[in-house]
């Protein structure tokens, strides 16, 4: 996977494997859609692990019932890292990015790492890039996961 990374970082007040439970089992709990950034223009419906663990994927069903896999899980150690693929329905097959969400303890907390890479290998031009050059795009993202980790903290 390429260089071009986003990578967001916030401190939650809980253990490692709290916080990897938290991020797996509950993503359609804290997940929320972003206007410039949804999965699809009717939203990103509910993200689920299907299964959870290694060989699984995240997967979204949306209110029609229909579902997409958003990407294979690359890595699962629990309470340690997690890596998965993330295609948009819009992407060609060709076009992929990478998803690594660490978690390491500080003191009686956690930091909870993400770092979202590949976006270099999807043109300015394409429609889940809205037009922006590669710096602004990845800062607006970057606010777009540091908004969902705040979810993850909320409940936790």
């Amino acid at each position: 996977m390429s260089g071009a990374a986003v990578i967001v970082a916030l401190r939650v007040a809980t253990s490692p494997m709290a916080a990897f439970t938290a991020f797996t089992r509950d993503i359609g709990r804290w997940w929320t859609s972003h206007p410039l950034f949804p999965l699809t223009p009717e939203g990103d419906g509910e993200l689920r692990f299907d299964p959870p663990g290694p060989g699984g994927r995240l997967v979204t069903r949306f209110a029609d019932g229909t579902e997409w896999e958003i990407g294979a899980v690359r890595h699962w150690s629990p309470g340690e890292r997690l890596a998965f693929g993330w295609r948009l329905p819009s992407f060609a097959p060709d076009q992929t990015t990478e998803v690594e969400v660490r978690f390491e303890a500080v003191g009686a907390d956690t930091r909870v790492t993400v770092e979202h890479r590949g976006w270099d290998g999807i043109p300015q031009h394409h429609v889940a890039r809205h037009g922006f050059e590669l710096m602004l795009f990845q800062h607006r993202l970057g606010e777009h996961w540091r908004r969902l980790l705040k979810g993850l903290s909320e409940l936790l």
